[in-house]
């Protein structure tokens, strides 16, 4: 009797552990079946593809592959940036990446919960994105291109074309949050090598053109341009203008020699775009836009467009030509 009991101990006890067996086992493959979620990141730019190209390099570097653990969502092409910007809020997208100062305050005035990457932006700070590049609160974060503090450089490079240069205009917009903080640092850095400066404020394109024969009446040697996106909008035209009224010019921005600017010095923007990625990477794996400090440029262009300085009649000395990363003949 004791014998058959335990036999049948033994017996239960090994169905009980089947049958354990094959709940658990039909358990694994309703749990695998689950779908994982993929990161949705909302791409807001005025140029998708220039723009942008190098940012999603960067994310394939980090090793997100579009389509597969990583969903690209871009809005209407239509409509302005905040319309634009409250598509991707309503679109409910994970991380908003951003493309230039427009398109990033567009954002922040959509959504203060979803978190926002500025590929890059000419002054964070002066342009009230975030309250310290160290401690940027709020939701968003990237990276900055320091044009405010690129001024004396950029005059530098004027003085070296023009090593008597005593009269500079300087080509602003009054309406960009960031003018006033470029201003100061080019009137501080003016008045350090006595260079008298004339301010000449462009709210629109119809501007530009009174801009330089202003500039041309005070006897300006040379013009400087600060950062906005009027300018942007208005490359060949201030270019054009520039070589009408004989002025060598220098820019913030490559792609205004491209247009057919004389010279410009600042931050490898492909450099910041490829960057920004490691931001989004850090947020969709947990960290918060706060706590991520914005970062600095690390490469610089200097380019210069031959073409444009025969237009004027300007010789570009050979020890400046040396130490230009481009030339445009």
């Amino acid at each position: 009797m004791r014998q058959r009991a335990t036999v049948k101990k033994t017996i239960k006890k090994i169905f009980f552990l089947s049958l354990g067996a094959v709940l658990f086992a039909h358990c694994l493959p309703a749990q695998a079946q689950q779908p994982k979620k993929i990161p949705r990141i909302g791409i807001l730019s005025d140029t998708v593809v220039a723009r942008t190209e190098a940012f999603r390099q960067g994310l394939r570097e980090l090793g997100y592959v579009e389509g597969k653990n990583l969903i690209v969502v871009y809005p209407s092409a239509s409509g302005t940036a905040a319309a634009r910007a409250a598509e991707l809020v309503r679109l409910k997208v994970d991380v908003i990446a951003t493309g230039g100062a427009t398109t990033t305050r567009a954002a922040k005035e959509a959504t203060s919960t979803i978190p926002i990457v500025f590929l890059q932006d000419p002054d964070p700070v002066g342009n009230g994105l975030v309250t310290s590049l160290g401690r940027p609160a709020g939701n968003l974060t990237g990276l900055s291109q320091m044009t405010a503090d690129l001024a004396g450089k950029r005059l530098e490079l004027l003085r070296a074309v023009l090593p008597k240069l005593s009269r500079l205009g300087v080509l602003g917009n009054s309406a960009n949050a960031g003018n006033g903080i470029q201003l100061r640092e080019t009137e501080r850095a003016a008045s350090t090598v006595g260079v008298q400066l004339q301010y000449l404020d462009i709210l629109s394109a119809k501007d530009i053109e009174t801009a330089f024969r202003d500039a041309n009446k005070e006897r300006a040697e040379a013009v400087l341009l600060l950062g906005g996106p009027v300018f942007n909008a208005n490359r060949t035209l201030l270019a054009q203008y520039a070589v009408k009224s004989r002025l060598p010019a220098a820019y913030n921005l490559s792609e205004y020699v491209e247009a057919g600017g004389l010279m410009s010095y600042g931050a490898n923007r492909a450099d910041l775009d490829r960057r920004a990625a490691t931001y989004v990477d850090k947020i969709l794996k947990g960290a918060k836009p706060a706590d991520l400090p914005v970062e600095q440029p690390k490469k610089f262009d200097f380019v210069i467009n031959l073409k444009a300085a025969k237009q004027i009649g300007l010789k570009i000395p050979p020890n400046v030509l040396a130490r230009a990363d481009r030339v445009i003949r």
